[in-house]
């Protein structure tokens, strides 16, 4: 079961570490809200990573070929959905500092609450069938030292769901700290716009 932890905790970290688009968009989130808010989508791109690592687990090499043909559209509906929150975001930061009201920390058109935040983040991370893939390879690369028995394969569930939460949680805390050091209103909305711009273009690099 030791195997399994490490094979999980490293899956887990090395699916969560590449920071893209989700990860921008959760800091940026977790920036102008707060750190709970944060919290709650972390925890929803967690648990995404950890359903697709249990489809794996459980027989991820028989959905690669149902995946392949729509990994495309999955891919566009996901950039599509990035640029339209980042788009969003801008806007509504934009009209908050024109009304004086950007100070307000939930005043830019995000989640405003943990559950809401936990269902956006989860449903945009789920859109990413590349995760499923990643965790298949992993592991059919170990072979016959992959998780083959039930406890295994909870151990490498939870150890990767473990890493990746862990990771994402330290995103938002990075972003409530820079939240934190953003107090004027003119500093949040330079925020606010730089991050759509990251974000837009992560969620373009996703479909070029």
């Amino acid at each position: 079961m030791t195997a399994a932890v490490v094979a999980g905790l490293l899956a887990g970290y090395g699916i969560a570490i590449p920071v893209g688009a989700v990860g921008a968009y959760l800091v940026a989130v977790t920036a102008r809200t707060d750190w709970r808010t944060g919290a709650g989508a972390a925890l929803g791109v967690a648990a995404a990573d950890g359903l697709y690592a249990l489809v794996a687990v459980l027989g991820g090499s028989a959905l690669v070929p149902l995946l392949t043909p729509v990994m495309t559209p999955l891919r566009w509906i996901s950039a599509l959905v990035l640029v339209a929150l980042a788009a969003r975001s801008a806007w509504t930061a934009v009209r908050a500092y024109r009304v004086g009201a950007l100070a307000g920390r939930r005043g830019d058109g995000n989640p405003t609450t943990p559950w809401r935040a936990f269902l956006t983040f989860l449903g945009i991370t789920v859109l990413n069938p590349m995760t499923v893939i990643y965790f298949a390879a992993l592991v059919l690369a170990t072979g016959p030292s992959a998780p083959a028995t039930t406890p295994d394969r909870t151990a490498f569930v939870l150890a990767a769901l473990t890493a990746s939460a862990s990771w994402q949680l330290l995103l938002a805390t990075g972003g409530a700290l820079l939240g934190r050091t953003l107090t004027s209103a003119r500093g949040r909305l330079g925020t606010a716009l730089a991050s759509s711009a990251l974000i837009t273009g992560l969620a373009v690099h996703l479909v070029a």
